[in-house]
């Protein structure tokens, strides 16, 4: 007698399906266990993936996108002039920024006519894309190896420009970030930033 019957769904399709019956030593289970116990003793032989984490810390690629950092040119003065062109780059739309003008006695806080009073980047957001950096053409926002710290609070992830400032005591080294044509147009002393 073949164990293959036909059987009609609700639908009104006839299928062909198997009625085979389990022997008696599939029915104590024992290849079954014995089959999930060679794959458990094999992965406890392998190598392991995690890590004890505080004691070793895990190595990261040079170009790593953590937490953002708002540049500052040389002599202390910040760089963003609130294009804002890193905002319409931002696929999650996790910048936001308010222009103001630079008042007379501020030209050594600010480069420009124009700054970032509010500059804030919900980090909840934020997808680490890298396409704000892309997009700056004044290389102000770059995105820096550093973690961003996990929190229990929703509001302590946006981070303002207390935050992302870098102070001129802790510069961030952002070559690696920068492409070789952006140093090698640096290296050029005649030509100036928006020709």
């Amino acid at each position: 007698m073949s164990d293959l019957k036909p059987y009609t769904s609700v639908s009104g399709r006839s299928k062909i399906v198997s009625d085979k019956k389990i022997t008696w030593v599939e029915r104590l289970y024992l290849p079954a266990i014995l089959k999930g116990m060679t794959i458990t003793l094999s992965h406890l032989l392998k190598h392991k993936a995690t890590i004890r984490y505080p004691e070793t810390k895990r190595e990261f690629s040079e170009i790593y996108r953590g937490q953002h950092v708002l540049k500052r040119d040389d002599e202390g003065r910040e760089r963003c002039t609130a294009c804002g062109l890193c905002a319409v780059a931002c696929p999650a739309e996790a910048i936001t920024m308010v222009a103001e003008e630079r008042k007379p006695g501020e030209e050594n806080l600010y480069r420009e006519e124009k700054y970032a009073k509010i500059y804030e980047i919900n980090m909840l957001r934020c997808i680490f894309c890298g396409l704000c950096e892309e997009a700056c053409p004044k290389e102000a926002i770059f995105l820096t190896p550093r973690i961003v710290n996990a929190d229990y609070h929703r509001d302590r992830f946006i981070y303002g420009k207390d935050i992302l400032v870098e102070s001129m005591d802790n510069r961030v080294d952002v070559t690696k970030r920068q492409t070789p044509e952006v140093l090698a147009f640096k290296k050029e002393k005649n030509r100036k930033h928006n020709d």
